[in-house]
């Protein structure tokens, strides 16, 4: 079965197409991030505006690069929620158009159930297990029970993680994406010269929770009650010091959950699952089997989208023409939007 996967839920425009939920034939992302540059950051009117102007084309090239036409495709998967409202729309209405067209059936897909399944595409992995997902927009622990069904055990209650990221490299100027920039440039610092502070919770809905706001202020307007004597406050260092600070606080709420759970399986997925030190710390977690993407999975992409829909369409699960999208995180029990 050749699916192909429309991924339009923020400023990346992809489309991929994968065969039997596991061969990639292709995965076409076409990236916003020069647009948004001089912003710092993602603008929604700019970034559905160019996903009008840009989807036709990425689907044409994808299927180009797959060696494939309309015609050898057997369903297509959309992102049609969370995300930015505009850029959603696109996607799923030209989905819906074309699967109304060509009357291939068509399904709904959770981004957030797509970054946790794109480890998926390139290892076997047996259900359950504990998925971490950190990007941009969402941070989130939970036990996957199967491709369509989780149980949330800790999610952030204010900044996701790369936010965060983005946050600290803007106010400083760094530059944008801010989760690169702060990656690249703490290879080069000392993770120890901050010692700054890892909230303890008791307000969070769910038991392994995490709060940014209050390392995002530290980092930004407390770092001299942090710094830890004789270490210069270079931007390196800053850099560096958070970003062990963030990623640690992760893995610690991680660690416990899988063993409170009586799990030995982690996957991850998400853009900061790119991150350097974030690998490394998941690779080294003993007495665990750990699954992290290629990093041409780890961003927004199509083919993640394609390999989750794969299930669904196997199983005799499709969208109408009524599916809206929802840009809140919304329904996490389900990974499609009835």
């Amino acid at each position: 079965m050749n699916v192909l996967g429309i991924e339009s839920s923020c400023d990346e425009c992809s489309v991929a197409v994968v065969a039997d939920g596991k061969k990639i034939l292709s995965n076409v992302v076409a990236t916003q991030i020069p647009l948004h540059q001089p912003y710092m950051g993602v603008v929604p009117e700019i970034a559905s505006r160019t996903h009008v102007e840009w989807i036709k084309g990425v689907v044409h090239n994808a299927l180009e690069t797959a060696g494939c036409t309309i015609k050898d495709i057997d369903g297509i998967a959309v992102t049609a929620k969370p995300g930015l409202a505009g850029s959603l729309l696109v996607g799923l209405s030209y989905a819906k158009a074309l699967s109304y067209a060509t009357d291939i059936p068509y399904i709904g897909i959770n981004h957030i159930y797509g970054h946790i399944h794109a480890a998926h595409i390139e290892y076997d992995i047996q259900y359950p297990y504990v998925a971490l997902l950190v990007s941009g927009g969402h941070t989130l622990i939970a036990i996957m029970e199967n491709y369509d069904k989780m149980q949330i055990m800790g999610t952030t209650i204010d900044d996701a993680c790369g936010e965060a990221f983005d946050k600290i490299a803007k106010f400083y100027g760094w530059g944008y994406p801010g989760g690169v920039v702060i990656d690249r440039m703490a290879q080069k610092g000392d993770p120890d010269a901050f010692s700054f502070p890892d909230p303890s919770l008791h307000k969070g809905e769910h038991k392994y929770d995490v709060s940014y706001s209050g390392l995002k202020t530290a980092v930004i307007n407390q770092l001299h009650q942090f710094q830890n004597s004789g270490y210069e406050a270079t931007p390196e260092n800053i850099a560096a010091s958070f970003q062990k600070t963030a990623i640690d606080m992760l893995i610690r709420r991680l660690k416990k959950a899988a063993k409170d759970a009586g799990l030995n399986t982690v996957v991850t997925g998400g853009g900061v699952a790119a991150n350097s030190y974030l690998r490394k710390a998941l690779s080294e977690l003993k007495g665990m089997k750990v699954y992290i993407p290629s990093m041409k999975l780890c961003g927004d992409n199509g083919a993640m989208i394609a390999g989750l829909g794969y299930h669904f369409l196997k199983d005799g699960m499709t969208s109408d023409l009524s599916l809206t999208i929802m840009s809140k995180v919304m329904a996490f029990h389900r990974s499609y939007p009835r």
